[in-house]
């Protein structure tokens, strides 16, 4: 049976950094990205629990081990990750003073549990489980990433732009 809960051990963010390692560009070969989509940012430990500590992070965990994770990233992270930050710029101008949302910084599914759900589950736990105050997830997704895309979109994702960044095309998108 898997569970669905917010992170809260050192063994489980160890766990979403080895899923994490799984699905890096550097670590599959292009077929598999193209089927399979990919990750493009690599945490350290510290910063992963550092985000964790404000807002913690959604686990799929099946047996005691994390199948899935959504990572939780506060705005206060916005010059946290240098790649990430062009994004946090482009939020800044579309929600104009907002800081209601939380950005969604990464979601992965293990390769043995896709196309069950999961996905959909992470999103609806990490809505369920936003703190007092937020009421908005968005998150942005290389446009190359077509698996991504289309499960963004399958469970509500909508864009609201695309712009281009350190030599990619994103997809800033918003859950409705």
């Amino acid at each position: 049976m898997i569970v669905y809960k917010q992170a809260s051990t050192i063994e489980e963010l160890e766990q979403i950094l080895r899923l994490q390692q799984q699905n890096l560009p550097k670590n599959l070969s292009p077929d598999e990205m193209t089927k399979d989509g990919f990750l493009t940012v690599e945490h350290s430990f510290e910063l992963l629990k550092e985000m964790n500590d404000m807002c913690p992070h959604i686990i799929a965990v099946e047996n005691g081990e994390v199948v899935g994770y959504a990572l939780c990233m506060h705005p206060k992270f916005a010059q946290s990750i240098e790649i990430l930050r062009p994004m946090f710029h482009e939020i800044n101008q579309v929600v104009q003073n907002r800081n209601n949302y939380m950005v969604m910084g990464q979601i992965c599914v293990a390769k043995t549990h896709r196309g069950k759900g999961l996905f959909r589950q992470l999103y609806t736990t990490m809505q369920t489980n936003l703190p007092s105050g937020f009421d908005t997830i968005i998150t942005e997704v290389d446009t190359k990433n077509q698996r991504s895309m289309k499960a963004h979109n399958a469970v509500g994702f909508v864009a609201l732009k695309n712009y281009a960044s350190d030599g990619k095309d994103w997809s800033l998108i918003v859950l409705q």
